[in-house]
């Protein structure tokens, strides 16, 4: 996010009301972007399961906001000279936040243009743990990641006191933060879940690539609310951000569907994987890169998400809908490279290589960190609560055993 972004800059006497209305409208975008993570999961799932994984979306928005307005906003942004964790000022958006500033815009509109990528974040997650994960672990694991693991590396990456800000390291809109992060905590919670009964003994099928389709249209659509939003005024670095988000997104689309074409045909949900592959690279560097280094990271990352998601089946780990292969790779991948391709003294290619040494201590502490706590929560529900549904229940389908309720009757 632009380094202006703190939730404890100084105050201006009066909000901008262009500012405040793009980012009004930018936080609506990332919400939309939820129905449509909805839809790209759900159709890569079975029949059986559609329902369930919808709701792992859906339920995102609903557990996540309470906790967000609850603690996690005054964890990620309450002032506080504390690296690792804000202060408490704004516990249940309390003290001035009605009436204090974010730099140009009110603190409520920051803190809920915020709130949408916290929830997005956690509902990225689900895509490792579908068709398998009891519907009760997955309500409290949410509560619990997003004020353990989420929100401090928010307050690391974005605060102004946060260790990796000062640091200088660099991260737009959520290369480290959003996307590292939620892909080593899905790579957690599918070690200890273990792969589903069928992984690797017959075909697991999409049961609808239309709805795949449709929800990559509307990701896409969202994230540009996620970038050149996060530039936090309508002004030029949102126009920057915005073009890059389009042209990453395009170009990891073609790489992606080349090299299936090389393999044989190119599929639809390849396409689709390409893209997201591309808006997840370009996120860290959206307002810092120049158009044509967001059209070589997204022609890179195609080719490298492509590949990276066929190492589960070597591995033998049934990351169920390749959040690690496309998220956890592509946001290292992105903010390793914002390092080299960022401009204006800030990358490697204008002189500054030390940023590339920068980016890859603060993107790597992130994702271990995640992966860390992930599994000590993961572990603990797995004792107490449970975290895997019977084979019995796996074999129904969990939309009528967690649910009661079938996608098509």
């Amino acid at each position: 996010m632009a380094a202006t972004f703190s939730a404890f800059a100084d105050e201006a006497p009066a909000p901008d009301t262009g500012d405040t209305a793009w980012l009004l409208v930018s936080a609506a975008f990332v919400l939309l972007m939820l129905p449509g993570l909805a839809l790209f999961y759900g159709g890569m799932v079975r029949a059986k399961n559609v329902l369930s994984t919808y709701l792992y979306s859906f339920t995102a928005l609903t557990v996540v906001g309470v906790v967000w307005a609850v603690i996690g906003f005054t964890l990620a942004f309450g002032e506080t000279e504390s690296p690792f964790v804000g202060g408490m000022q704004y516990l249940m958006l309390g003290g001035d936040f009605m009436t204090a500033l974010s730099g140009t815009i009110p603190l409520s509109v920051f803190a809920m243009f915020q709130g949408m990528f916290a929830i997005i974040t956690v509902a990225l997650i689900s895509g490792a743990i579908v068709e398998r994960m009891k519907f009760s672990a997955w309500v409290i694991f949410m509560v619990v990641w997003v004020i353990a693991v989420y929100s401090p590396v928010a307050h690391w990456v974005w605060a102004g006191s946060g260790w990796l800000f000062k640091m200088g390291a660099l991260d737009f809109a959520g290369g480290t933060v959003v996307h590292f992060s939620s892909g080593c905590a899905a790579l957690a919670l599918a070690l200890v879940l273990g792969n589903r009964n069928d992984f690797k003994r017959t075909a697991i099928l999409p049961h609808n690539v239309t709805q795949t389709l449709i929800g990559a249209g509307l990701l896409w659509f969202g994230w540009f609310g996620f970038n050149a939003g996060s530039a936090l005024t309508a002004g030029t670095l949102a126009g920057v951000a915005f073009a890059n988000t389009m042209i990453a997104a395009a170009a990891a689309g073609v790489s992606w569907m080349l090299i299936e074409w090389t393999h044989g045909k190119p599929s639809a949900l390849g396409v689709a994987s390409g893209i997201v592959a591309g808006l997840v690279a370009i996120t860290p560097a959206a307002g810092f890169v120049a158009p044509w280094g967001a059209l070589v990271l997204g022609l890179l990352v195609g080719v490298i998400c492509c590949y990276a998601i066929r190492l589960k089946f070597k591995l033998n780990l049934d990351d169920s809908l390749d959040v690690f292969g496309i998220h956890g790779v592509g946001g290292l991948f992105g903010a390793i490279m914002t390092g080299v391709l960022a401009i204006e003294g800030k990358g490697l290619v204008s002189g500054n290589a030390a940023q590339v040494g920068i980016q890859t201590i603060g993107v790597l502490s992130a994702g271990l960190y995640s992966f860390v706590v992930t599994l000590v929560i993961a572990y603990i529900l797995k004792a107490t609560v449970g975290l895997r549904v019977t084979p019995e229940q796996e074999a129904e389908g969990t939309d009528v055993n967690q649910h009661g309720e079938k996608a098509y009757n």
